[in-house]
């Protein structure tokens, strides 16, 4: 594990208390499971069955339950599908996928959570923690783009 691509995270269990650490963000999934190294210098995997997201964060301080958003209040404007998660444990989420299928992982998915100002940047969501995942929109469709407006014939050109 390289310490210059380090990237902090809090790796949210099921039936456990959170575990805080940092990842390599290229090579952290495994086969057997997450794989992290813990402020205090131990490495450990982290089965996939136990994991119900990892938080890639800007601190470690822990997150704030009442002003913290889990879904979208409006439309999101960033680019990508907009999609709603159910956890095995009921808790819902929406995030915002990215709209290329390469980017994808095997293990899971990667999405941007709803709070732009939250510690959280963006979210590793297992296959094994998620019942259902549902696309609710498209957003920033390279299929629909805007024509842009005919120059009106009386304006002048300025550079002719």
């Amino acid at each position: 594990m390289a310490g210059s691509t380090s990237k902090k995270v809090r790796i949210s269990r099921f039936d456990r208390e959170s575990l805080l650490g940092f990842v390599n963000p290229l090579t952290y999934l495994r086969p057997a499971g997450v794989e992290l190294l813990t402020p205090d210098g131990n490495y450990s995997v982290v089965p996939y069955a136990e994991v119900k997201a990892v938080q890639f964060v800007k601190d470690f301080e822990p997150p704030d339950p009442a002003t913290e958003r889990k879904v979208f209040s409006t439309r999101p404007k960033l680019d990508g599908l907009w999609v709603r998660v159910r956890f095995r444990d009921g808790e819902v989420m929406d995030g915002i996928l990215a709209n290329n299928l390469l980017l994808t992982e095997a293990q899971g998915f990667t999405v941007v959570p709803p709070d732009p100002y939250s510690n959280n940047q963006r979210l590793f969501l297992p296959r094994a923690a998620l019942v259902e995942l549902q696309v609710l929109g498209v957003v920033g469709s390279p299929l629909r783009r805007r024509k842009p407006k005919p120059v009106s014939k009386e304006q002048i050109g300025l550079f002719d």
